[in-house]
């Protein structure tokens, strides 16, 4: 549930109580409702779905005196759209601007509002007297594989551009030779606290920016921020069977932090370049293999490329068609846990270009044996009707 809709929502209406109900009351009312708009007796109806969340969720907050007594506060204080303050107040700007509708919310609008609202969604506000760390960005890359390192795994050099603690000033900000000095706003904090009669939120410092540090004399490379691109080469491991166009996660790896903070993640888009014989069919790898027309006829042992393996020989039954698959199993893409997909084998049967003699006396007497007109006779049947 959004602050928003904590705000805009009337829980006393929601369960059909005023204001002033004592805890039984809103007990006995939501016992009512619950049984009523339960989902168990009115299954397939999505409204009286949607009416049970609700009066769920108004219990939820009316039923804890502590909850009950901050949303009353902030009902108060907030109205339907427009901040009315404390009382004799008069502050004339709209709840959009707070939750970043209409004009785009400040720098630390979610925080403001989490030191607003902290205790009544069990978070706790912003601490003071500390400058606050910030996670390093999160940094994108690609890696092109071979078709074998994809299935293996490797371990891949990758070079990174992101952002960094500026290697002039070390990330001061300040010249070479002087320093910062802690924000006299703020102390050094990086917040500023403003008062709204029982309410209180925190802001970015206007003064630093949020910093806790005011730069006098500027680095002329970082121009005071103290962060400037870099260039790093790490080296990153690429798990076996990774898929082309998969995205890698690496925890950690992406820029560094602020003040403390953890780094980014780096993600990595894997780019797999084609094999010239297999094929990638999920977790499956798929191969065409040629066997000739007596091959398919009278069934034969053929000999099936396996990858980066030796060859398997694969039995292939009298009478098979053209394009019949055949699986031989644990000899596809390596899986997480451990195991592997399946080969899928399609027989491509040849018909051969030139003949001897031979061979065209024994087809000749084979095409004598054989029952084409009769084997299309029911198609050109079809064909009339």
């Amino acid at each position: 549930m959004s602050t928003k809709d904590f705000l805009e929502k009337d829980y006393y209406k929601a369960l059909g109580v005023s204001k002033t109900a004592t805890q039984d009351e809103i007990k006995k009312a939501y016992r009512k409702l619950a049984r009523q708009y339960h989902p168990d007796a009115n299954k397939g109806d999505r409204d009286a779905e949607e009416r049970f969340k609700e009066i769920s969720e108004a219990y939820d907050v009316l039923s804890d005196e502590k909850r009950r007594k901050e949303y009353d506060e902030a009902r108060r204080l907030f109205g339907a759209g427009g901040f009315r303050g404390a009382p004799g107040g008069g502050f004339g700007f709209d709840l959009g601007d707070l939750f970043g509708q209409g004009q785009t919310a400040g720098a630390g609008a979610g925080d403001r509002l989490g030191d607003l609202f902290g205790g009544l969604f069990g978070r706790s506000g912003t601490r003071t007297g500390a400058r606050r760390a910030r996670r390093g960005a999160d940094v994108e890359t690609e890696a092109t594989l071979t078709f074998g390192e994809a299935m293996d795994g490797v371990t891949v050099p990758l070079r990174l551009t992101s952002e960094a603690a500026c290697p002039h000033c070390r990330g001061t900000g300040a010249r070479a030779g002087t320093v910062p000095r802690v924000c006299p706003s703020c102390e050094g904090t990086g917040q500023e606290t403003r008062n709204l009669g029982t309410f209180g939120f925190s802001e970015p410092c206007r003064e630093c920016r949020g910093r806790g540090l005011v730069v006098d004399d500027p680095c002329p490379n970082c121009h005071g921020s103290g962060r400037a691109t870099g260039t790093r080469t790490i080296q990153a491991r690429i798990p076996a069977g990774v898929a082309d166009g998969q995205k890698i996660r690496l925890k950690g790896k992406g820029a560094p932090g602020e003040n403390g903070g953890p780094a980014g993640d780096l993600y990595v888009t894997i780019k797999v370049k084609p094999h010239p014989v297999f094929r990638r069919s999920g977790d499956n790898l798929t191969v065409t293999v040629p066997v000739t027309f007596a091959e398919a006829t009278l069934g034969a042992q053929i000999k099936v490329p396996v990858h980066r393996g030796m060859p398997v020989t694969l039995k292939i039954p009298e009478g098979t068609p053209n394009g019949r698959t055949f699986r031989v199993r644990g000899r596809g893409v390596p899986r997480r846990d451990g195991t592997k997909g399946d080969l899928l084998v399609t027989v491509d049967v040849q018909v051969p270009q030139k003949i001897d003699d031979t061979m065209r006396e024994v087809l000749e007497r084979l095409r004598a044996t054989d029952h084409g007109e009769s084997l299309r006779a029911e198609l050109l049947q079809l064909a009339k009707e």
